[in-house]
């Protein structure tokens, strides 16, 4: 995904700053990460208190393999109702920026 469209995504929330990472790349709101893009698709942060209502909406968590497992990683595809209503996006952005927030 190219950047003017990660901005785009991420315009109900505010400026963000995009940096390339591990082949995708990191998407950042006042110096904390929120979202990842990894393969084109974008991937929210969520933690404990926000994972199940990303699960609920059906959104799928971003799992890798590891050395000798699968590894959860704590970030979410964006619900499919998000994709084409601003406003829905809005919501579930603040969502992942919270969950970066109260992250260490």
């Amino acid at each position: 995904m190219d950047n003017e469209a990660i901005h785009d995504m991420f315009e109900g929330l505010g400026p963000v700053t995009i940096k390339r990472m591990f082949g995708g790349k990191g998407i950042y709101h006042q110096g904390r990460i929120l979202a990842l893009e990894v393969d084109g698709e974008i991937l929210l942060k969520a933690d404990k208190e926000s994972a199940g209502t990303f699960a609920e909406a059906g959104s799928s968590q971003w799992v890798y393999t590891g050395k000798n497992k699968p590894v959860k990683m704590p970030y979410w595809s964006i619900p499919d109702e998000a994709l084409d209503d601003p406003d829905e996006m809005k919501k579930w952005v603040f969502l992942a920026y919270e969950a970066a927030l109260r992250s260490k």
